[in-house]
């Protein structure tokens, strides 16, 4: 007799039938903790102890995309378990028996204009097989052409599909991206953000999050496939809303470029899409030449030293900091081909650093800012004018354009603003990794601040030691300079 019987509750979740112990043991494996969660209103007025359950005691729920591990824990414990069709989902294990990796390599070549990598292949193949994977591929790998494969073999079998991004720049860059692959997307895809209509008889819906996760759940009835693009977004409890939403789609792919490290982060992606597959890592594909070489140029900013009561105050005195903003305008205004700065706060920083600059600047040179206020058709303009440029300049937002935007003729990036963020720093990176004829390597400027006083380090200074560690981990060229800061005044 089997301790475990499990079966599909719909294309969202499994139904675990077992003893109330084992619920038990399930609910205590599936349980983990959230980073920062002491900080949160929620914790701090006791209204959450903090923690994220994957297993439901009550309903013997638990994601699909965990049942690897399901399958492991009863592994371990020595449990015996049986499966159970559901009439109308099937059974919990289903594979696509017609695909074959010959037959992948094949298509994808005939449906588009460019050569298939043999890990984009690899990675194609193996979503189609599984019906639904969490593919982890970095920026500069050829996610869009991996999406773009899994995309057009669904439509061709007559399945809608939703896929989902994080930005309007990326809706339009992904439909872009689609027709340059040699696809009639006018005829199939429609896209959706910024009160755009949102009903429509073509086959492929791309969307922001935000333009759908208010609407009923009857408005995903049609979707059998659905494809996160960014995923490591989709942390959020709307975009878990919006798949969850989707009990009828059966076919789920999430891609990202990176995930935050945390077990909690990976299990939820894994649970909404699928098991995890890594396609390449960074440094081969920068040892195969399809990115460019990197060179990492830490500048250390000397303060005087400085007690901060808070983070928020030291970031306030970074933001306003003349000698610093004169520094950064100067740095870029130096630097020869197309230059990122990226910024976090708008008003206190962003605009600031952009007047220095655009007045600086020669009256031939552009130079472009970008942040949550410029509407999706301007950002993709701006981004089509730098890819011809060779000088350029765009201060932009970490949240317009970190993550996804594809600029293959930029030269150096400039971390004008500090980070602690994996996901957001390696994002970043990806922007000035890209390459194009005449770019065989960049440059990223990663400005730290050290305000240490009496040997007590300032906050953002230990956002830097986080950086390192990714760039050690990732085996970036780096160098420290240490650059004396005039006073504020």
């Amino acid at each position: 007799m089997s301790d475990l019987v499990i079966s599909k509750k719909n294309e969202v979740y499994l139904r675990v039938k077992t003893e109330p112990h084992i619920k038990h043991e399930l609910s205590d494996q599936f349980t983990f903790d959230v980073e920062g969660a002491k900080y949160m209103p929620q914790y701090r007025n006791r209204w959450w102890d903090g923690k994220i359950r994957l297993f439901n005691i009550q309903t013997g729920e638990i994601y699909i995309g965990l049942l690897d591990k399901l399958l492991r824990f009863c592994d371990d414990h020595g449990y015996k378990y049986e499966f159970e069709d559901n009439k109308y989902y099937g059974h919990p294990i289903d594979l696509n028996q017609m695909i074959s990796y010959e037959g992948v390599r094949d298509y994808m070549t005939k449906i588009s204009v460019h050569k298939p990598r043999d890990y984009q292949i690899q990675a194609v193949y193996d979503a189609l097989k599984c019906n639904r994977r969490l593919i982890v591929s970095p920026t500069g790998s050829g996610k869009s052409l991996m999406i773009y494969s899994v995309v057009r073999y669904y439509v061709e079998q007559g399945k809608d599909t939703l896929i989902i991004v994080p930005t309007t720049s990326l809706v339009e860059q992904m439909y872009k991206d689609f027709a340059d692959y040699g696809w009639d997307v006018g005829s199939y895809c429609h896209k959706i953000y910024g009160g755009k209509e949102r009903e429509t008889n073509n086959q492929v819906i791309i969307t922001t999050w935000q333009s759908i996760y208010k609407l009923d759940r009857k408005y995903f009835e049609r979707f059998e496939v659905v494809v996160g693009d960014e995923a490591h977004l989709f942390k959020s409890k709307s975009l878990v809303s919006i798949m969850t939403k989707l009990a009828d789609a059966k076919y789920r792919f999430g891609f990202t470029g990176t995930l935050d490290g945390s077990q909690t982060h990976k299990w939820i992606l894994e649970g909404l899409f699928g098991p995890s597959y890594s396609t390449i890592k960074t440094k081969e594909l920068i040892k195969e030449k399809h990115l460019s070489d990197l060179d990492v140029k830490i500048i250390a900013l000397q303060h005087a030293p400085k007690v901060f009561d808070s983070y928020q105050e030291e970031i306030r005195y970074l933001c306003e900091h003349t000698q610093r903003n004169n520094f950064i305008k100067n740095l870029t205004l130096v630097q020869k081909g197309n230059t990122l700065v990226l910024f976090t706060r708008v008003e206190s920083h962003g605009q600031p650093l952009f007047d220095l600059i655009n007045k600086s600047a020669a009256e031939d040179r552009k130079v472009f800012f970008v942040y949550g206020g410029v509407e999706a058709e301007d950002r993709e303009k701006i981004r089509t004018i730098t890819e011809k440029e060779s000088n350029a300049i765009i201060v932009a937002s970490y949240g317009t354009f970190s993550t996804g935007i594809n600029i293959k003729n930029l030269h150096n990036v400039i971390f004008a603003s500090p980070s602690k963020s994996r996901v957001r720093n390696l994002q970043s990176i990806g922007r000035v990794l890209r390459k194009s004829e005449n770019k065989l390597k960049a440059t990223l400027f990663d400005i730290a601040d050290d305000i240490t006083f009496n040997k007590r380090r300032n906050y953002t200074l230990n956002h830097l030691v986080e950086r390192i560690k990714i760039y050690k981990e990732e085996n970036f060229n780096y160098e420290i300079i240490n650059v004396v800061l005039a006073s504020k005044k």
